[in-house]
């Protein structure tokens, strides 16, 4: 892959009408002149997004004298719109590299930007010389950068030092952006994410009664006091003697289960989901970026449930055999109900249990669904990735925006943590009705019954409450993410995903096809032809005229191309495209995603 193709494309400036966050002043490439620059076009919404933070801290560290990381905050929703949410995100998930807040996705649209996450990155003399989607790429790009130092080094061109410093610790509180919370028999059981410990808390919701982790990110089981957690979310209490232990928690940022015994606060247990997970999708392999934002034990089937909000799956662990399994999805992101083997999940982040269902709210398409013991999937709430809002009445037209948790009720109605609209949802399964018990909280995410009562936790402000009165109706509105769709001719059309292994690596084809690639559109008769999955990139599409949504998910493994070595490192690229389009006379007649070029 050259890494400075022909012609040259100088980057946009860094111009928004968003504020910048992590820096003194406004930052603009002409002042960035002799350092790389690497952009990451990301929303806080984004669990994928997310992880592509993870990746970036190593890199940053690696290259911190040469290399500026900026961060462009896109948007997809509305409350991420807003500056002091963006804000809040960086300080939850520890970003300390300079943010572009671009409310407008008015960069999005200069840069061509696709899909969240994207990464562009931009040599010392402001041109663009390489452009990702989605996740797996930090390593490539990390070859990509070693060229560029190597180049302009010798042309006299790269600029080096003035590296940023570490942030400095952050006091203690009581809380930091606790996630979810489960009852004890005499107290609250929190994981505070943002603190990377779990905290026990009377049953006022106040009291602090002991900390279970270090506090330090970490992934260390042992005594209370020096066992470590990296953004744990959700609880579950397991019946006795189920397993070694009483309370499993996900360990949302190490990707694993984590086992609690309560009388000392010891962590016993690290139950590893990738490397128990054998089973394969209908679009491969399952990455092991599984991102667990929540567990429940599920009497029925008498198995742990873990919401793998990263790969858009609903998993089973069970204790007495360690088997993981999948229980629902495809790893396809979108809104697809039936049987669950062939359904698609959109970042579950919430469970709740009641008898033969169990239920759960995938963050993405702003839906409240179940999942029944016969292995069938139902939407309840939710129309699709780009369609969200505070709507009360009918299941069927109410709306909800990123919801992350979910919780039953003493009346066997549906407690709906509604985390962007800052709202507490209820649902009726007898009337299929959705109303409103709370509103004007800051982003809750979780919550628990405390002898009847709904005690809320309220992670953007950093505490418990009990804000429920009685159900309202909301008159809120529908709304629809507004990105700008691609204008495509109807008929044949060809769809070019873009993969360039980085320098110094090939395509693994050792055991089969090295790509995968599946498509298919919203609503379906948009595409004539060539849904379903296959291995090559490039396809033939025959489009009707209309409006909707192009979902592409396109996976690449590139390995070390060297001879000498027996077993070569080999690296998982992935991104799922949603792809607003308008067809009609006027429209192109190729539709290109970069996955790495």
């Amino acid at each position: 892959m050259s890494t400075l193709p022909q012609p040259r494309v100088r980057a946009p400036e860094l111009r928004t009408r968003g504020g910048w966050l992590n820096t003194d002043g406004p930052l603009s490439l002409a002042d960035l002149r002799g350092k790389i620059v690497l952009l990451d076009f990301w929303t806080f919404a984004c669990v994928n997004c997310l992880h592509v933070l993870d990746e970036l801290r190593p890199l940053e560290r690696k290259y911190r004298d040469v290399l500026v990381v900026v961060g462009v905050h896109s948007p997809k929703f509305a409350h991420e719109t807003e500056h002091a949410a963006v804000a809040a995100a960086i300080e939850r998930y520890e970003v300390y590299h300079p943010v572009l807040d671009d409310p407008d996705l008015a960069l999005w649209r200069q840069y061509a930007v696709r899909a969240w996450p994207t990464l562009v990155l931009v040599d010392p003399e402001g041109y663009i010389v390489a452009q990702a989607a989605g996740e797996g790429h930090i390593s490539g790009l990390d070859r990509i950068i070693g060229e560029l130092v190597h180049t302009h080094q010798a042309n006299g061109t790269l600029n080096r030092g003035n590296g940023r410093n570490e942030h400095p610790p952050r006091a203690a509180a009581d809380l930091r952006f606790p996630a979810k919370a489960v009852a004890l028999a005499d107290s609250l059981l929190v994981a505070d994410a943002g603190q990377h410990q779990l905290v026990e808390l009377a049953r006022d919701g106040v009291t602090v009664l002991r900390r279970i982790g270090s506090g330090s990110r970490g992934a260390r089981d042992g005594p209370s006091d020096a066992a470590s957690f990296a953004e744990p979310s959700g609880l579950a209490l397991l019946p006795p003697a189920v397993a070694g232990f009483d309370v499993v928690v996900a360990d949302t940022a190490n990707h694993v289960l984590r086992g609690v015994r309560l009388d000392d606060g010891a962590v016993v247990a690290t139950i590893d989901l990738p490397g128990r997970l054998t089973q394969t999708t209908v679009t491969g392999a399952v990455p092991a970026v599984l991102s667990p934002w929540d567990v429940a034990w599920w009497p029925a089937i008498k198995r742990v449930v873990v919401a793998a909000a990263g790969v858009h799956l609903l998993l089973s662990w069970d204790p007495a055999t360690g088997r993981v399994e999948i229980l629902a999805g495809t790893t396809v992101e979108g809104l697809r109900d039936g049987p669950a083997f062939d359904g698609w999940l959109a970042q579950p982040s919430g469970l709740a249990v009641d008898d033969d269902r169990l239920w759960f709210v995938d963050a993405e398409t702003s839906s409240l669904r179940f999942l029944d013991v016969e292995r069938q999937l139902h939407t309840v709430v939710g129309q699709g990735l780009f369609e969200f809002g505070h709507l009360d009445g009918p299941g069927a037209t109410a709306r909800l925006q990123h919801p992350l948790g979910v919780t039953m009720l003493a009346d066997r109605s549906v407690a709906v943590l509604d985390a962007y609209n800052g709202a507490v949802r209820r649902y009726d399964p007898v009337t299929d009705l959705v109303s409103t018990l709370a509103s004007g909280l800051a982003e809750p995410t979780g919550a628990v019954l405390v002898e009847g009562e709904l005690v809320v936790v309220e992670s953007a402000a950093h505490r418990l409450v009990r804000p429920v009165g009685p159900a309202r109706r909301h008159v809120g509105e529908a709304r629809h993410t507004e990105r700008p769709a691609s204008s495509l001719a109807p008929g044949s059309i060809l769809l070019d995903v873009v993969f360039t292994p980085p320098p110094g690596r090939k395509l693994d084809d050792r055991d089969g096809p090295a790509t995968r690639l599946s498509v298919s559109a919203s609503p379906p008769e948009l595409l004539v032809s060539g849904a379903g999955d296959g291995t090559a990139l490039r396809r033939e599409l025959v489009l009707a005229q209309g409006t909707g949504t192009i979902h592409v998910t396109a996976q690449a493994a590139a390995c070390d191309d060297d001879p000498a070595i027996a077993n070569p490192a080999c690296h998982l690229a992935r991104q799922d495209w949603g792809v607003p389009v308008e067809i009609g006379p006027s429209g192109a007649d190729e539709l290109r995603l970069m996955l790495l070029g």
